[in-house]
C-alpha cells in the first residue's frame, strides 16, 4: 500500500526536521519538507536498487529510510556549497 498525499507530507515534515537537527543545520518547515521528501525518494531508491529491499507505506521503516536519505541529502549539499 503506497502513501497518500498526507503521509508523504508527514514523513517528509518529521524525517526533514529530524535530518535538520541530527546535521546541526536550521531550516524552516518548508524546506524540512522538501528535504525530508527528496530525502525519502533518495533512500528509497538506494533501499530498492542497492540492497533490494523496496520500502513504502506509512510505517516506521520508511520513516527511517526517508530520515537516513535525508541525511545523506544535507551531507551531499554540505559538500558541494563548501566546494562553490
Amino acid at each position: 500500500m503506497g502513501l497518500g498525499i498526507i503521509g508523504w507530507l508527514v514523513i517528509g515534515i518529521v524525517a526533514g526536521w529530524l535530518a535538520e537537527k541530527v546535521m546541526g543545520r536550521n531550516h524552516g518547515l518548508l524546506t524540512n519538507l522538501i528535504v525530508g521528501v527528496i530525502g525519502a525518494l533518495l533512500g528509497g531508491f538506494i533501499s530498492n536498487n542497492i540492497f533490494g529491499t523496496p520500502v513504502g507505506g506509512f510505517n516506521f521503516v520508511t520513516l527511517i529510510v526517508a530520515f537516513l536519505g535525508a541525511c545523506l541529502l544535507l551531507f551531499l549539499l554540505g559538500l558541494v556549497k563548501r566546494r562553490a
